[in-house]
C-alpha cells in the first residue's frame, strides 16, 4: 500500500489520532520512529520517512520512540498484510508457530506453500522476514510488560518467549540501544513481591470508534454459567491452558481508545497466548473505518453502518468451545443454549483451581477439553442423540488434531473440512469460521436472521441465493455485514435453524 507523504505529514502535524496505527514516522536525524500522535516536536518534512508498519521501520534500522511507545499503538489490519496467505501466516506466528523449535519451512508447509514463496510474500507485504516478525513481536510485548507491569526481568523474558535472560538483554539492547533494566529504572512507585499468578493489567489499544455496548450485549447473551460473567462495564471468564487455570477480566478504558485486561495466571509463558485471545474476542485489530467505508457502498449497509459505528465482530476464546456452543445452539433459543452449555460444564468441566479463582464470585469451572468429552455420556444434557453424537465426533476429531481450528487453511478449505464432520452443516461451519477462525469474509447466507434483517431493511425478503449475490459487493467483509444485519434486529444474532445430521 502506497503512503502519501504529504497526507501523512499533515496528519503528523495535527497529531491526528485517526491515523494512529496506520503509519509510523521515522526521523533520519535521530534514528527513531514514532506514532503520528507522538508529543515530540514535529520533525522537518525532508527528514522523515513514513512506513506502514512498525516492523518495516525497525527493519530499516530505526529504533522505537520511548515517549509514544509504538508497541501500544492499535494493531490494525494493515499489520496483517494484503495477502490472505500472509494474514494466515501472521495469525500462526502470533499463536507461536515460530517459537521454540518452530521453523519457517514448517510454517510454510502448514500453509501449503514453499518456504521461498512465504519469504517473498512477507518481504513484499511487510518488508521483513517471518523470523523478524516473530522477534519484533516478542520484543514489543516485553517492552509493554516492562512499562505496564511489576514483573521482574526474568519473568518478562520468559513471558515474551526468550529462552534466557541473556538472549533477551542482547536482543532488547540491539533494538533500543539500552538494556531493558534502564527502562524499568525510569519508573517509580513499583510494589515489591510480584510472583507468577499475581494479577497484571495491560492496556490493549484499538482504532476508534468501538461499540462497547454491542460487544458486551453479544457476549452477555451467550455467557456460560460458571465460566463467564458479563456486566455492563466488564467481561470476566476462566482460563485453562496446558493444565493450569486462571482468570481474565476486561474493562473499557475511560480516557483512551483501549481496553484494560487484568490477567491472573500462574505460568508467565502463557501470557502472549492469553493476550492474543483477548484481542481476538474483542476484535481489537479491526480497521472499522476501512470496513465501514466499503460496506457503505451498499445503501442498506450504509444505513446500518451509520446506526452502529464501531460495531465489531466478536471472536471466540477457543475454537473447540465455540464449535460445541454452536452445535448445542442448533434449533433452540439462546437461553436454552446457555443452559445446555452450563450443564456440560457442570458435568465435564474441571473445577476452577485455587490458583486461578482469586475469589471472583460466580466463576467455578473451566470449559471441558476435547479429551474430556471423548466417550462421555452426553445423555445428561437432554439433547437429541444425533446432536450428542455430533459433539462426541467433534471432540474425538479435536483431540486427535490440535490444529483443527488453526487459521492455516483458506476459508473454503476450512468450511469443507468442518462440514465433513457429523452435525456440522454450512451454517455452523461459516459461523465457526467467523468467530473462531477470524475469517472476515465468512457468511452464513441461509441464516433466517440475516434474511429477516434484509427484509426489514430492504422491504423484500431475499432467498439465500439472492442474499449471497447481494453480498458479493461486501467482500472481503461479509462477516462484518452479517454482524450489522444481526445487530439491526430487536434480538441480535438469533439462533440458527440448521438441521443436525447423524
Amino acid at each position: 500500500m502506497h503512503l502519501d507523504r504529504d497526507a501523512c505529514y499533515r496528519a503528523l502535524q495535527a497529531r491526528d489520532a485517526r491515523f494512529d496505527g496506520r503509519f509510523f514516522t521515522a526521523v533520519r536525524t535521530t534514528g527513531i520512529y514514532c506514532r503520528p500522535i507522538c508529543p515530540a516536536r514535529t520533525p522537518k518534512f525532508e527528514n522523515v520517512v513514513f512506513y506502514r508498519t512498525a516492523l518495516a521501520a525497525q527493519q530499516a534500522g530505526f529504533r522505537p520512540c520511548l515517549r509514544c511507545r509504538p508497541e501500544s499503538s492499535p494493531d490494525l489490519a494493515a499489520w496483517r498484510g494484503t495477502s490472505s496467505l500472509v494474514s494466515r501466516a501472521l495469525a500462526l506466528i502470533v499463536a507461536g508457530a515460530l517459537d521454540d523449535d518452530g521453523t519457517v519451512d514448517r510454517l510454510a508447509g502448514r500453509l501449503g506453500i514453499g518456504e521461498r514463496q512465504l519469504r517473498r510474500l512477507f518481504r513484499d507485504d511487510l518488508g521483513a522476514s517471518p523470523i523478524a516478525v516473530a522477534q519484533t513481536r516478542r520484543v514489543l510485548f516485553a517492552k509493554q510488560l516492562i512499562h505496564e507491569t511489576q514483573m521482574n526481568m526474568v519473568d518478562v523474558a520468559a513471558a515474551a518467549g526468550f529462552g534466557s535472560l541473556r538472549r533477551f538483554n542482547q536482543t532488547f539492547s540491539s533494538l533500543y540501544a539500552r538494556p531493558p533494566s534502564a527502562l524499568r529504572r525510569q519508573r517509580s512507585g513499583l510494589a515489591a513481591g510480584w510472583t507468577p499468578g499475581s494479577a497484571i493489567t495491560l492496556q490493549l489499544g484499538y482504532a476508534p470508534p468501538y461499540d462497547w455496548p454491542a460487544m458486551i450485549e453479544f457476549l452477555g447473551r451467550r455467557a456460560i454459567p460458571g465460566v463467564e460473567l458479563v456486566e455492563a462495564d466488564r467481561y470476566v471468564r476462566t482460563v485453562a491452558l496446558e493444565g493450569r487455570h486462571g482468570t481474565i477480566e476486561v474493562r473499557p478504558v475511560a480516557d483512551r481508545p483501549a481496553i484494560a485486561a487484568t490477567i491472573r495466571f500462574p505460568n508467565v509463558r502463557a501470557l502472549p497466548s492469553i493476550v492474543t485471545r483477548i484481542r481476538r474476542v474483542f476484535d481489537l485489530a479491526a480497521d472499522v473505518a476501512l470496513i465501514d467505508r466499503q460496506l457503505a457502498d451498499d445503501p442498506v449497509m450504509a444505513r446500518l453502518v451509520d446506526a452502529r459505528p464501531g460495531l465489531r465482530l466478536p471472536g471466540a476464546w477457543d475454537g473447540f468451545e465455540l464449535a460445541i456452543r454452536a452445535i448445542l445452539g442448533q434449533q433452540v433459543t439462546l437461553t436454552a443454549a446457555r443452559q445446555l452449555a452450563g450443564k456440560l460444564v457442570e458435568s465435564y468441566g474441571a473445577p476452577l483451581t485455587d490458583d486461578g479463582s482469586r475469589g471472583i464470585v460466580g466463576l467455578t469451572a473451566v470449559f471441558p477439553r476435547p479429551a474430556d468429552l471423548v466417550g462421555a455420556d452426553l445423555g445428561v444434557l437432554g439433547v437429541p442423540r444425533a446432536r450428542a453424537a455430533s459433539i462426541s465426533a467433534l471432540a474425538a476429531t479435536a483431540a486427535g488434531d490440535p490444529d483443527l481450528f488453526a487459521r492455516d487453511r483458506s476459508l473454503a478449505t476450512a468450511v469443507a473440512r468442518l462440514t465433513a464432520l457429523p452435525g456440522i452443516g454450512e451454517w455452523t461451519a461459516q459461523y465457526i469460521a467467523m468467530r473462531a477462525l477470524r475469517e472476515p469474509d465468512a457468511f452464513p447466507a441461509s441464516d433466517v436472521g440475516l434474511l429477516r434483517a434484509m427484509a426489514d431493511a430492504d422491504g423484500v425478503r431475499p432467498t439465500p441465493a439472492a442474499l449471497l449475490a447481494r453480498a458479493e459487493t461486501w467482500r472481503p467483509w461479509r462477516a462484518y455485514a452479517a454482524q450489522h444485519l444481526w445487530a439491526s434486529l430487536s434480538a441480535p444474532v438469533p439462533v440458527q435453524r440448521e438441521e443436525a445430521v447423524a
